[in-house]
């Protein structure tokens, strides 16, 4: 019974959270955009503002926000944010609780195409996310696009998110908006049905290579409270993990890299029951009482 709870409940949990985040109807249903008091707020996972049943912020924009205001300050609020969700959850949170990483995960279910985990030059690639939150999101609106003038580059040019959830809806309910649709959105169109043809074949592309959001929270992977926890004595070294792990990741890596997602398969194809999700803090307490006792 164990085997099918992870997968079920993180699926179960991932609709839930994107029909939460995304449920104002009225949004939808008349093409405007939710702008009362839940909009200072932010959600974990990549959640765009401009979309119409959005009653949040995403944290990426909300942090390109305060960065392309008057003058230079220091984004401490959503700075702590981050700390706060990636100290708990690390990639827990593109695991569970990312809407685009949801559409990702349902389009490589489609069985067409020969399946990859990853792309070619993956060793490389996996370092764009990080490119794109320093260049795109951090620092190259500043002078990449428009001379110096400060705008949200990673969400004018690139995210899919924004592309699938804000402005598709809206132009389909707003004709005023239809009118001025140029160059930009079929731009951004193109990056997201390329995005989304490519997540039948390859394994979430965006959140592998791309996504400034799961930049942030892989640094937090190593020391934050959820880990996936590796009993070496248990283990069999039949590298069940590793065939079922989505982004190919080796048993030593599994919920240590950057790369970890934290969702679970790895959990349930373990036939030693080896693998299991753990409160760090109590991982560390049981190491502590092994020592003590082993020292007695």
């Amino acid at each position: 019974m164990r085997k099918i709870t992870i997968g079920k409940l993180r699926l179960a949990v991932q609709i839930l959270f994107t029909v939460i985040t995304n449920g104002y109807a009225y949004g939808f249903i008349h093409g405007k955009i939710y702008q009362g008091g839940l909009k200072y707020v932010c959600v974990p996972g990549l959640n765009c503002y401009s979309c119409p049943g959005a009653l949040a912020a995403c944290p990426i924009g909300a942090l390109q926000a305060l960065l392309n205001g008057q003058g230079v300050t220091v984004p401490f609020g959503v700075l702590g944010f981050f700390f706060v969700f990636g100290s708990l959850l690390g990639r827990v949170v593109c695991g569970f609780l990312c809407p685009f990483g949801l559409v990702q995960d349902l389009l490589y279910k489609i069985p067409i195409f020969h399946k990859r985990r990853r792309l070619p030059f993956h060793g490389i690639l996996k370092y764009g996310k990080y490119v794109t939150l320093v260049l795109l999101v951090c620092v190259g609106s500043l002078f990449l696009f428009g001379g110096f003038a400060k705008i949200p580059a990673f969400c004018k040019y690139l995210c899919p998110s924004g592309t699938l959830f804000g402005a598709l809806p809206l132009l389909g309910r707003n004709e005023l908006l239809r009118s001025q649709t140029g160059g930009l959105f079929f731009w951004k169109l193109g990056v997201l049905v390329f995005l989304l043809i490519l997540s039948v074949k390859v394994y979430r592309p965006f959140c592998q290579y791309l996504c400034p959001l799961g930049a942030v929270y892989g640094w937090f992977n190593r020391f934050s409270l959820v880990q996936i926890k590796w009993e070496t004595d248990k283990c069999t070294s039949c590298m069940a993990c590793q065939r079922a792990c989505p982004v190919a990741l080796c048993v030593q890596e599994i919920s240590v890299s950057p790369e970890c997602i934290r969702c679970g398969k790895c959990v349930d194809a373990c036939p030693a029951d080896c693998l299991h999700f753990t409160a760090a803090v109590r991982q560390n307490v049981q190491e502590n009482d092994g020592r003590q006792k082993g020292e007695l």
